[in-house]
């Protein structure tokens, strides 16, 4: 989309592979941003208002100049598609990629097992192979499920995004509920865990069921979608070239280990690759991002793994002791160094400085 918006590539030929055609309404993205931003024109619903819950802490607060944007798959996908579809440059095949590497001869890629070979190209890969572990690799995933509901009665605030809930039970390991209002009466709610496991199906559903009745004191609503999603969070560094092949998305590193955010830093690496390939640089000048960032997530997520402190206390903490939307700019990676040590100061002291010692 960003190389479309460019008037450098009209004479590129591009070559996209996905093995679905992209047609349901599979996921949802939310972020928060202070300008409108790349997808503005297809943000579904946004809150210049959030809350936070807890047992021991709740607030509402705004968090001007950011706002919290939600973006859903099916639009993401329609409106991507059809601007996409009028360039005869572009290519869309859609199978299942094997494998794709460069060579003294130019690239192959191997799509259902057949090879295609180009003189020259330059190749992308977004596909993450987190199947073998490596030695002091520490992986949590995070899951998620999420209902479309909808209340015979006014019982949502439109006005104010619920992020974290985390009045729900932890027998399982960090978990949280998120509500996102659409009107008074349809809402998502979603339920969310950071575990080494996933849960069987049923068992979403069952902490979904007792999320809106016991919480939220919903009983009468109907399921009007689904979805469900996981996202590795792990301390393993991505290379964002491999063998010849650039790596984007969570394959080039774009999730943020501690928390599982992926879109808006996909974003900001999408723009950087579409300016170095207008521009004529090589792709090696992107800059990586500085290496505190990944310190104090990989601190975090070792915490969480080996249970050093739950979750639902990390969090509480963070946004009790903490301007909102500092957070937010944290969990960003665009905080300055004087405010991450404002910030991981108001986190407890001994189990983080234990795991820092062990993640340095």
């Amino acid at each position: 989309m960003r190389m479309i918006r460019s008037d450098k590539f009209a004479d590129k030929k591009i070559l996209l592979i996905d093995k679905d055609a992209k047609n349901k309404n599979d996921r949802t993205w939310c972020f928060w941003e202070t300008q409108p931003g790349f997808f503005e024109d297809i943000v579904y619903r946004k809150w210049d208002t959030i809350s936070f819950l807890s047992d021991d802490y709740s607030a509402t607060t705004n968090i001007s100049p950011y706002q919290y944007k939600m973006i859903r798959g099916i639009d993401f996908y329609n409106y991507c598609f059809d601007e996409i579809k009028k360039n005869t440059g572009i290519e869309i095949l859609n199978g299942c990629l094997n494998t794709g590497y460069s060579h003294k001869e130019g690239v192959s890629i191997n799509i259902d097992d057949k090879i295609f070979h180009f003189e020259s190209a330059t190749i992308f890969n977004s596909i993450a192979n987190l199947e073998n572990k490596l030695p002091g690799e520490i992986k949590l995933l995070q899951h998620f499920k999420g209902w479309v509901v909808e209340s015979d009665k006014p019982v949502f605030n439109p006005d104010i995004a619920s992020i974290m809930d985390f009045r729900v039970h932890q027998d399982h390991g960090t978990a949280f509920a998120y509500v996102l209002p659409f009107s008074e009466t349809k809402a998502l709610v979603e339920y969310t865990l950071f575990t080494k496991t996933l849960l069987k199906q049923l068992q979403y559903d069952v902490e979904l069921k007792r999320y809106l009745s016991e919480i939220l004191k919903l009983e009468n609503y109907i399921v009007s979608d689904t979805e469900f999603g996981v996202i590795p969070m792990t301390n393993r560094k991505f290379g964002f070239q491999n063998n010849g092949v650039f790596n984007i998305g969570t394959a080039g590193g774009q999730t943020k280990a501690s928390s599982g955010y992926t879109f808006q830093f996909i974003q900001k690496q999408s723009q950087q690759i579409a300016d170095c390939l207008a521009n004529g640089d090589p792709l090696f000048t992107i800059p990586d991002p500085p290496k505190r960032f990944r310190f104090y997530d990989n601190t975090l997520l070792y915490i969480l793994y080996n249970n050093k402190l739950q979750g639902k206390k990390i969090f509480t903490r963070l946004f009790q002791k903490n301007k909102a939307k500092d957070v937010l700019r944290f969990l960003d990676n665009e905080s300055s160094l004087s405010q991450d040590l404002k910030i991981i100061s108001s986190l407890p002291v001994f189990p983080f400085l234990k795991a820092a010692i062990n993640t340095f």
